[in-house]
């Protein structure tokens, strides 16, 4: 991949690798993303899956691997649901959504796909 930053935080509860991750309670700390409304910051490096209290590497720019929960097509905007995992960025009018990026190729469900990390906030 073509990771740009990458920092270094601590679980704030059980991380899954490639997943969408938000900051916890406390300043260093990061926990997987379980809305479209969360403060989306990174994604979770592949192969390690951090328990609570362990340190992890999150990809914050760049692009990264990111597990969808949904299908996305190439170039669309991409969010969280509730496990972590890319779905497409959709709101309903009036209403705000976050996002991690935009992805690189389509994908469905269960895949693990590149994703452009721009975080940003998309109204409906």
């Amino acid at each position: 991949m073509n990771n740009g930053l990458i920092k270094n935080y601590t679980a704030g509860g059980a991380i899954a690798p490639c997943r969408i991750v938000k900051p916890h309670t406390a300043d260093g700390q990061v926990v997987q993303a379980a809305a479209a409304a969360d403060l989306l910051m990174g994604v979770s490096v592949e192969l390690v899956a951090p328990a609570s209290g362990e340190r992890c590497d999150i990809v914050k720019s760049g692009v990264a691997n990111i597990e969808f929960g949904g299908t996305v097509t190439r170039g669309g905007p991409v969010t969280s649901d509730a496990s972590g995992k890319a779905v497409a960025a959709a709101p309903v009018a009036g209403s705000n959504v976050r996002i991690i990026g935009f992805a690189e190729i389509s994908a469905v469900s269960g895949d693990i796909a590149p994703v452009l990390i721009a975080p940003g906030l998309m109204q409906g």
